[in-house]
């Protein structure tokens, strides 16, 4: 699967090294994988949000984790369909979700009702600092322009989906200390 996802960027770096010196070719290539990453990485989240979004809507015990799941599923499905968009554009393929999400969606599919919430909302606070730290790191670094203005504009979004589950798993008792601010540190 990673063949898949690095096959374009190892095209376009041929034919960059094809165009330009060895240096400016290794420099450039590095440039391309690594706004690769960041679609690949951002998109997964996004469909990891919209995953664990509905399943917070389901399995919920309390109307304020039902509620932000909620609105994840929603933001979420509309900022995939935009890294959707801005992949292609970039002519990188569509964002899919990745083994190490998945994974956490099979984790909350089996979880019991009764310890759905703190779980989670810890949970939140980890992938959405994860999300920030990405999002920034591209806003800041990413070579290509239309993905660097993307990353640039849904990032003052993901700080509030950060506070806001900052303010949720303290609402229903998850530990915020040691989440919040390791995604902080990230960051």
């Amino acid at each position: 699967m990673v063949v898949k996802f690095l096959a374009p960027a190892a095209v376009t770096a041929l034919l960059l090294s094809a165009t330009v010196g060895p240096a400016q070719a290794v420099a450039q290539q590095a440039a391309v994988a690594s706004d690769s990453s960041f679609i690949q990485m951002a998109g997964s989240l996004a469909l990891l949000q919209v995953r664990l979004g509905k399943l917070a809507e389901e399995k919920g015990s309390s109307t304020v984790v039902r509620d932000f799941g909620k609105r994840m599923q929603a933001d979420y499905a509309k900022a995939s369909e935009e890294l959707a968009t801005g992949a292609k554009q970039s002519a990188y393929p569509a964002p899919v979700i990745l083994r190490q999400h998945q994974q956490v969606v099979e984790r909350f599919v089996g979880a019991s009702r009764s310890s759905f919430d703190k779980k989670y909302m810890a949970e939140m606070l980890k992938q959405h600092g994860e999300a920030v730290r990405v999002f920034q790191q591209e806003s800041e670094g990413g070579r290509v322009a239309s993905l660097k203005q993307l990353a640039t504009r849904m990032l003052p979004t993901l700080q509030q989906h950060l506070a806001l589950a900052t303010q949720t798993a303290g609402s229903v008792g998850a530990d915020v200390t040691a989440t919040a601010s390791g995604a902080r540190q990230g960051s």
